[in-house]
């Protein structure tokens, strides 16, 4: 099956006005979040830093906070055999 060149044209055309559009559409979105100043920016990270740290669970009073996992001598020989592969 032949297509004719003028088809061909016509997707290339097609092509072109949709990088377009999509570049004419991130710039769109560049502009608006760099609308934003700096100290607006710092100002809404702090309330979500503030906001994570109310909602996360803390150790109770008097609890002290999980050590370190010991590790068994089969588990560091196995890491280590994996690691010579």
């Amino acid at each position: 099956m032949r297509v004719s060149p003028q088809v061909w044209k016509l997707l290339g055309l097609a092509g072109l006005a949709g990088v377009a559009a999509t570049g004419a559409v991130l710039a769109r979105d560049e502009r608006q979040r760099r609308a934003h100043t700096p100290d607006e920016v710092r100002a809404r990270l702090h309330e979500r830093h503030a906001a994570a740290l109310a909602a996360a669970p803390g150790p109770e009073a008097g609890e002290e906070p999980p050590g370190p996992v010991p590790v068994g001598l089969r588990a560091r020989l196995r890491v280590a055999m994996r690691r010579r592969r």
